[in-house]
């Protein structure tokens, strides 16, 4: 690292679970990130911030009005702007060391494939099941570890689920078929700093990944009901049956 990095990431550093090696492996780091609305925008800014080295952004849709009350990467003069341009903006203004790769679409099949196939880590910050169980089949062909979060109204959740261990679950055995019309945030609502919570928590997650640092999700959910501001954590096994990883 240049000294100039060293002096940005120093409070970093300064941690001895992170130390200069620790620190070292972000910058060496490639995550992608699927979806720049409430919980992309926050992971995707403190993983920059933090010093991951190149974050691929993806998503196809563009900045609307309603998407500001929560969406902190996006201002009033993004309004109209593909998310992925816009965030990628504020992504090099916060920390121009970056190398931001923006992917304007939606992706999927042998292109996802190939993306998980070029990352370190992957962060799933989509809002619904079809996508989220795609994500999670690329995750567990690659061997990727995927850092999975979601919110809505009042209430949020984070997993981590990574490939690379043989005891840990997939997202697949968290929700087998899962819901095709699950609620998304037009339908139900959610409470703007919720998605920063749970998109902050992704973000520290994937940290602690990278760096090996501290103890992961792994096998572990955790619950948020932010209305009563109280965490659950439920311990996740393995689906010998899961027709993903079983």
């Amino acid at each position: 690292m240049k000294d100039e990095e060293l002096l940005r990431y120093s409070r970093q550093i300064m941690l001895p679970e992170m130390d200069v090696a620790g620190q070292q492996a972000l910058v060496d780091a490639t995550v992608l990130i699927i979806g720049m609305g409430g919980l992309g925008c926050p992971v995707a800014m403190y993983l920059a911030a933090a010093g991951v080295g190149h974050l691929i952004i993806a998503d196809d849709d563009r900045v609307e009005l309603t998407n500001l009350q929560r969406q902190i990467a996006h201002g009033q003069e993004s309004i109209g702007q593909l998310k992925v341009a816009s965030a990628e903006q504020n992504l090099k203004r916060l920390n121009p060391e970056v190398k931001v790769t923006a992917i304007a679409a939606r992706v999927q099949d042998a292109e996802l494939a190939d993306l998980v196939a070029q990352v370190d880590l992957v962060i799933d910050a989509s809002d619904n099941f079809k996508t989220r169980f795609a994500i999670n089949r690329a995750c567990v062909a690659g061997g990727k570890p995927l850092v999975s979060g979601a919110a809505i109204r009042m209430e949020g959740q984070v997993a981590v689920f990574d490939a690379r261990n043989a005891d840990s679950p997939c997202y697949q055995c968290l929700y087998g078929g899962g819901d095709e019309e699950d609620g998304t945030c037009s339908t139900n609502g959610v409470m703007a700093p919720v998605v920063g919570i749970i998109g902050s928590v992704q973000a520290m997650e994937a940290i602690k990944v990278l760096a090996k640092v501290g103890e992961t999700l792994t096998g572990r959910l955790l619950l948020l009901d932010a209305a009563n501001m109280q965490w659950r954590e439920m311990r996740l096994p393995r689906d010998p049956n899961c027709p993903v990883c079983g």
